[in-house]
């Protein structure tokens, strides 16, 4: 067979090779031109609580941020934002985000809570001190955009004076209608009215506000006029506020004073006075513990109680109470702890329960104190602890103020010449040496309550005595913390049970536990560091 080309034939297939270009650059559907994404719009802040360089702001400011645009939440955390004070202390907070105003909040809660929600209670900042605030570019907004480089801000905070004086008049005077307990089911105020006078109250470790106290008062007391032996005069004095921790009604019967009804407030146990009168009448101390106070010996006063339960109680002793044994029913009192130097502390407890002291102000108020309101915990004992006093919460609109003021009392520096300096300094050298202490009791505190707890097994304080449980299994934690040692000289004896009399009771025990090999040389120069803490 013979073929032949036409002659037509290269033209048209030139042709259709330049159509053939144009349809590929036509745009169209079958083959769409490439369109470069939009670029994102930089995320940024748009405004700042406090402003940058801000002075007296009150130290309970919530700092916070206003973005431009909507946030991802899931962003902010994981120090993404972050308040410091001052700029090189460890942060603690977590993050709130709202997204109607697109602002986010640095609240003073711990960002991984172990108690439930109802003891979350917002720390204040630092008074004082001059705090960063930090938002870094690992913020995102819900778009995918990124802060162009970090921001931050800096501000310095002063007392918020009214707040704390609220927080002072409920750890001074407030009893959270804890009378249901202390009147209507122990009947103490008919035991105070007939047969606790003055000189009991205060053999049995009560202190008397001296400030409290009116110029014929003060007289009387001096000139032997006003009897210390009748209980008449304890009524007068509940009546004037000047019995520190007691709270009571007194009312006109029979053209006299009686006491009619009484409670407790946190400063039975956590306040004491200076003995500036006469011992057991002065000024107030706040937040010191009160060793001379035997709460079992009070409470067994009350004719509520059966032999048994008033045995218990009677066995205490001074300076120590079982915060466990109403709900447990086991027997293991423990020294009263101070209620100082806790700024920045947030695991407050021997054994570290709870996140914050808002978390052991809600136990002790309504499940020791018998104030009205809920504490749960899901995590005490083998099913859990709730307890619900009366149907008004008197508890919980308190703890903030609470918390706030109890954080604002500084631990006690170390009385002149209480210490010798020369084995002080011997002493810090092996506190930070040898004998590694610094290794648990570190920073500015001298605490890593914050970090970590540790097991009964690593403590020198358990195993508890013969017969005595341990105290850590019967809390929350199952552990204990390192205690914070500023103003350790002021509340003998020592450990969470008082097994240790002294500073260098407490070495020594250490020294056989760890091995440590001092001699009693350096155990004196180490208990003398510790008395200048």
């Amino acid at each position: 067979m013979i073929s032949t080309k036409h002659p037509a034939l290269p033209r048209m297939a030139t042709f259709l090779a330049f159509c053939t270009s144009l349809v590929a650059c036509s745009g169209s559907s079958n083959n769409p031109e490439t369109v470069p994404e939009p670029q994102l719009q930089p995320l940024a802040i748009t405004a700042t609580t406090p402003t940058d360089g801000g002075t007296g702001v009150l130290n309970t400011v919530t700092v916070s941020a206003t973005f431009d645009q909507p946030v991802n939440p899931a962003t902010l955390g994981g120090g993404n934002f972050s308040v410091r004070c001052p700029a090189d202390a460890d942060a603690f907070g977590s993050v709130a985000y709202d997204a109607a105003t697109r602002t986010a909040k640095f609240i003073g809660v711990s960002a991984a809570p172990t108690n439930d929600p109802q003891s979350q209670v917002a720390e204040p900042l630092p008074a004082n001190t001059t705090c960063v605030a930090t938002v870094s570019t690992g913020v995102r907004a819900v778009s995918g955009a990124t802060l162009a480089s970090n921001r931050a801000w800096s501000f310095s905070t002063v007392p918020d004076a009214a707040f704390l004086e609220q927080g002072k008049n409920t750890f001074r005077f407030e009893t959270f209608g804890d009378e249901s307990q202390w009147s209507d089911a122990l009947r103490m105020h008919e035991v105070i009215g007939a047969a606790v006078d003055p000189t009991t109250a205060l053999s049995v470790g009560l202190k008397v506000d001296s400030e409290a106290l009116p110029a014929e008062v003060v007289s009387g007391i001096v000139d032997g006029s006003i009897s210390l032996t009748s209980p008449d005069t304890t009524v007068a004095l509940i009546k004037l506020n000047a019995v520190v921790g007691v709270k009571g009604t007194v009312e006109q019967r029979g053209g006299r004073d009686v006491l009619t009804r009484v409670g407790i407030t946190c400063a039975l146990c956590h306040s004491t006075v200076d003995n500036s009168f006469a011992p057991g009448i002065g000024k107030r101390l706040d937040g010191w513990p009160n060793r001379d106070l035997n709460p079992g010996a009070i409470i067994a006063l009350s004719p509520a109680l059966n032999a048994e339960q008033k045995a218990v109680y009677s066995s205490w002793g001074a300076g120590k109470y079982d915060p466990r044994f109403n709900l447990d029913g086991m027997n293991g009192p423990q020294v009263i702890s101070p209620a100082f130097g806790l700024q920045g502390i947030h695991k407050v407890t021997a054994t570290g329960d709870g996140d914050n002291l808002a978390y052991w102000n809600r136990y002790v108020g309504v499940t020791q104190m018998g104030g009205h309101g809920n504490f749960t915990d899901g995590r005490l004992g083998s099913t859990g602890v709730s307890v619900t006093n009366g149907n008004d919460d008197q508890v919980s609109s308190r703890l903030a103020a609470l918390q706030a003021y109890q954080l604002s009392i500084p631990a006690p520096a170390a009385p002149i010449g209480s210490f010798d300096g020369a084995a002080a300094e011997r002493g810090r050298t092996l506190f930070t040496g040898v004998a590694g202490c610094a290794s648990c009791h570190s920073g500015p505190e001298f605490t890593d309550a914050n970090e970590r707890l540790h097991d009964p097994s690593e403590v020198a304080s358990e195993p508890e005595a013969q017969g005595v449980p341990s105290y850590a299994s019967r809390t929350a934690t199952g552990k204990y913390r390192s205690a914070p040692l500023k103003g350790v000289w002021q509340h003998p004896p020592y450990f969470h049970n008082g097994s240790a009399a002294t500073l260098e009771d407490v070495v020594r025990m250490y020294n056989t536990k760890n091995s440590l090999d001092l001699t009693e040389a350096e155990i004196a120069d180490l208990a003398q560091y510790l008395k200048s803490l």
